[in-house]
């Protein structure tokens, strides 16, 4: 790690992680920062074996709204998996080198001049957008004020890590797109993902009566989170096994049947979100020229189509920084209300290693990357 001095007046503080000093807030005449880590790059889309470790990566200037992290522990999202073999390579591919990542458990290590809520040295966890070109799997991630919360003290920075992109994500569908509420009922297509886990959590915390469909070994689990049921979608008839209508549908799948499905069983003026929305996919396929305005084309087909025939809303969800989801997520965290477990760890050094049993499906559950 090395240390920079430049002739700058700015609010702005850094922990030295080796030996624990600090650099005071306001420092005249200079300005103490982290200039480089270590980070995982992926210089071009492709297996896991891409991936590199390097040393000596640049951090970035803190913008005002900013907030340098002394990441402690990263977890493994699908995202990551799927944007390392070229998913969003029509956005991504001009950017690269990127660093993957999303979510983050760590210490605040610097703040940028405007950040009033966080303070040097404090615990904090959270999830930068799907977007974003420089990920957290780095010894230190740069994320927006806006995207960072106290991490819950009942866990750990492994477990805490595992939690804030897919509750995030299950967030904005059922609480903000669906605006879900006590007395109703939800349904989670493919509860046994980390989405459809928090899913499952959330709608529980909100008073809902839940069902599911999952995989056999994931039946307790889920019953167990509070689901009052759930359904194998491989050895039942999920059409014959659930009754009754539901306010709201989560789809984590999203192939054509699980949608077919879906969609009938909602109420009138319920809502249907899937995670599988269209658009990056298009925009791959035909460029961000042609991809994007078909993208949008198909989504206001689909939602007028159902609208019209079912009297529903349809909607493609996907994560988004919201500084009131997260504060209930990490609310939910405290209270032992939602929690996601964590299948393995690997150290930072072993990314390689942990791609590659996740995309072989070794690990069924959350893979977390550990930094020293």
């Amino acid at each position: 790690m090395r240390f920079l001095k430049s002739r700058e007046l700015r609010r702005i503080a850094v922990v030295d992680s080796n030996y624990g000093s600090l650099c005071s807030n306001y420092m005249v005449g200079f300005r103490c920062y982290v200039s480089s880590c270590r980070a995982v790059l992926l210089p071009r889309f492709g297996g896991p074996q891409v991936l590199q470790l390097r040393s000596n990566v640049e951090v970035p200037d803190l913008k005002p709204n900013e907030v340098l992290v002394r990441a402690r522990a990263v977890s493994i999202n699908p995202l990551d998996t799927r944007m390392r073999s070229g998913y969003g390579r029509s956005i991504f591919e001009p950017l690269l080198p990127l660093i993957l990542g999303r979510d983050i458990s760590g210490e605040v290590a610097a703040l940028g001049a405007s950040v009033q809520k966080l303070t040097i040295g404090q615990e904090v966890f959270g999830a930068l957008h799907p977007t974003a070109v420089r990920g957290t799997y780095a010894d230190y991630a740069i994320l927006a004020e806006d995207e960072l919360t106290p991490k819950p003290e009942s866990l750990t920075h492994v477990e805490a890590s595992a939690v804030p992109f897919a509750a995030l994500t299950a967030w904005r569908a059922l609480k903000s797109t669906a605006r879900i509420s006590e007395g109703q009922r939800v349904l989670v297509v493919g509860g046994g993902g980390a989405v459809g886990f928090a899913a499952i959590q959330l709608a529980v915390a909100a008073g809902c009566h839940v069902t599911t469909t999952c995989g056999s070994q994931s039946i307790d689990r889920l019953l167990a989170a509070g689901a009052e049921q759930a359904v194998d979608y491989v050895a039942e008839d999920v059409e014959l096994a659930i009754k009754g209508k539901f306010d709201a549908v989560l789809d984590t799948i999203g192939v054509p049947e699980t949608e077919r499905i879906s969609i009938n069983f909602l109420k009138r003026g319920g809502h249907y979100m899937t995670l599988q929305g269209e658009a990056a996919s298009l925009t791959d396929r035909y460029g961000l020229t042609i991809g994007l305005p078909a993208a949008t084309a198909i989504l206001l087909k689909k939602q007028l189509q159902y609208r019209y025939s079912h009297g529903i809303e349809y909607w493609w969800t996907y994560m988004r920084a919201d500084v009131e989801g997260l504060i209930e997520i990490q609310k939910l965290c405290e209270a032992g209300k939602l929690k996601i477990p964590v299948e393995k760890t690997f150290p930072i050094t072993q990314v390689v290693e942990a791609h590659k049993a996740k995309e072989k499906k070794l690990l069924p559950g959350k893979v977390v990357l550990e930094l020293d």
